[in-house]
């Protein structure tokens, strides 16, 4: 059976903004094509979706790369979601690189609304297909406990982008890894159990906070702050400006998923840091940084194609 479904290929569909990373991960592998979805709008602005022969996909195995970085973009894409399930496939996954809802919230009175969870019941809805449940795919999610949101109708599948910044990390000499608070040490430590590490955290001084060196050494290291979102910046920044008065060479940065809200992006330009590593998660914003010093943008296009044709991309040696 997994054989056949490797020689099936599959039928790569996108929402509007991932169509870059779309035509991408189909320069990947000949066995993933793209199909094709014409995004309108009525008068009133609700979705006026088409998808194009979509007699074609009945008993294919099929794909929708998806973007929900931007609120507006999610309900015209859970109805392409839920119409292509619908067409007779045999085999469906959602890509969805960046999961943007529980990143930022803190469940911790009664009366605050997990998010998080609202999403995952959305998706949760996806109809059966097939060979039965939808697979939900994202890469590095804020929480793990975001998996336990998701009903039993689908799957989650949970990727990393770190083994890519791996490959990168080859290139520099004296490399630590810092983790900006003990919370992305449980997430990334043992990705990077090869690399000396540090770990700061934030001490609260009355009504501020500090961010201070919990754990090891940056003198004359070439450290990188290792994360899996950069929304403002401000952590990375002050953790920054601690490991340059410990002594670093230089400190580098990585996120998964760059988001950046109101550019904040524009901070990182004078801040002093020697590369500043995100993935194409969220294609509005990479695609703004792209080329700008200190950015460097790694695309999940390799990861994503190895994804759909059910090729294990973390089986690889780094």
């Amino acid at each position: 059976m997994h054989d056949s479904k490797i020689s099936a290929g599959c039928i790569l569909f996108h929402c509007p903004q991932m169509q870059d990373l779309a035509k991408r991960v189909c320069a990947k592998n000949p066995r993933i094509t793209l199909g094709n979805i014409v995004w309108q709008r009525f008068p009133d602005g609700f979705p006026n979706i088409y998808i194009e022969k979509e007699h074609k996909i009945r008993r294919k195995n099929v794909a929708f790369l998806a973007s929900f970085d931007e609120q507006g973009d999610i309900f015209e894409q859970l109805s392409a979601i839920w119409t292509l399930t619908r067409c007779g496939v045999q085999l469906f996954k959602i890509v969805l690189p960046y999961y943007p809802t529980g990143t930022m919230e803190r469940v911790d009175n009664e009366g605050q609304v997990a998010t998080g969870m609202t999403l995952a019941r959305m998706l949760s809805a996806t109809p059966l297909c097939g060979q039965g449940p939808a697979e939900i795919v994202t890469y590095d999610i804020h929480s793990l406990q975001l998996r336990g949101y998701f009903g039993d109708q689908v799957i989650p599948r949970l990727k990393t982008g770190t083994k890519y910044l791996k490959r990168q990390l080859k290139q520099l000499e004296d490399v630590s890894i810092c983790f900006p608070d003990f919370g992305a040490k449980k997430r990334f430590g043992a990705m990077f159990a090869d690399f000396p590490r540090i770990i700061c955290a934030k001490v609260r001084e009355g009504e501020k906070r500090h961010v201070t060196i919990a754990e090891g050494n940056p003198r004359d290291r070439n450290v990188v702050i290792v994360d899996d979102s950069i929304q403002s910046g401000g952590t990375v920044i002050e953790c920054k400006k601690v490991l340059d008065a410990a002594g670093s060479k230089t400190v580098s940065a990585y996120a998964t998923h760059g988001r950046f809200p109101n550019e904040s992006w524009r901070r990182f330009m004078e801040a002093g840091f020697a590369r500043v590593w995100t993935t194409d998660s969220c294609p509005k914003t990479a695609a703004v940084i792209a080329g700008r010093s200190p950015f460097q943008v790694i695309s999940l296009d390799d990861s994503i194609a190895r994804v759909l044709v059910d090729e294990d991309a973390d089986s690889e040696k780094t």
